[in-house]
């Protein structure tokens, strides 16, 4: 793993003792992160337009099991869904450096049936997951200059390399479309979860063991994003997401500056009761 460049740093985003950009490495990451957005808004965007041709209520489903038309028939049947994924992306801007793997099983339960709302119409559906393989990669650990807020700079050792830990999202409110597709069902979803790591992340100036000071093993994770089931035969699909992921510890440790934007697609298996 390489480490980063030694510069001069105002720890990122969420507050603290410290704010602002690192000088060094900030040409060329607004472009990245502007790439980014405005791939996750056309992620977002391709959901609700491909709802615009929207199946009728009286829509058949193809018998008990829905074998014609499964999308419809686990939506008549408000069906309860659950399965494994992997997680895997990168950070945006100043995190531009870090990498993210997860992998889980997540659940959920359509609560309503279908909503008419023109191009949004769609069934509502609360769910949660539970991942208990969660990974970070940073630089390694390396000296960096630090700025003070009012003024004067330090050289510390600050942080780095891989991060483990485990993460739950109780809370996942997913709003699935209707279209007239008899296998592809698109949703968005916001969600937040809450993240422990075996050593305190991200990243920043280390203390001596046991001695107060530094970010925190406990984040918290709100996200938003989009994705789609595909129905390999009734009551089977495979999912895809892609979701924008903010972590922050909403300052439980000393420091916060946290990773404000990441991109993370989501690749799982469903199974449909």
């Amino acid at each position: 793993m390489i480490g980063s460049p030694k510069g001069i740093e105002e720890a990122a985003g969420c507050g603290g003792l410290f704010a602002g950009p690192k000088e060094y490495a900030i040409e060329g990451r607004e472009g990245t992160l502007t790439r980014s957005a405005r791939f996750l808004l056309f992620f977002l965007m391709a959901g609700p337009m491909i709802a615009c041709a929207e199946t009728p209520d009286g829509a058949p489903a193809g018998g008990r099991d829905g074998g014609d038309n499964p999308a419809a028939q686990v939506r008549k049947d408000k069906s309860w869904e659950y399965g494994p994924f992997v997680n895997g992306g990168a950070g945006l801007g100043n995190r531009d450096n870090f990498g993210f793997l997860s992998a889980g099983i997540q659940g959920g339960k359509a609560l309503t049936p279908v909503l008419h709302a023109g191009i949004l119409s769609g069934q509502f559906e609360f769910g949660a997951n539970i991942m208990p393989l969660w990974q970070a990669y940073t630089p390694a650990p390396h000296e960096q200059t630090f700025l003070y807020s009012g003024g004067g700079s330090f050289v510390a050792p600050d942080g780095g390399g891989a991060y483990r830990g485990v993460s739950l999202t109780p809370v996942i409110f997913r709003w699935n479309f209707v279209t007239r597709s008899r296998r592809f069902q698109p949703w968005f979803q916001g969600a937040g979860g809450l993240i422990y790591t075996t050593h305190k992340f991200p990243p920043d100036q280390l203390v001596p063991h046991g001695t107060p000071g530094g970010t925190s093993v406990w984040n918290f994770s709100p996200q938003g994003g989009g994705g789609f089931h595909y129905f390999t035969r009734p009551r089977r699909s495979i999912d895809v997401g892609v979701n924008g992921v903010h972590i922050s510890s909403a300052s439980l440790g000393d420091r916060n500056p946290g990773v404000n934007a990441s991109i993370q697609v989501q690749v799982g298996y469903t199974f449909w009761k």
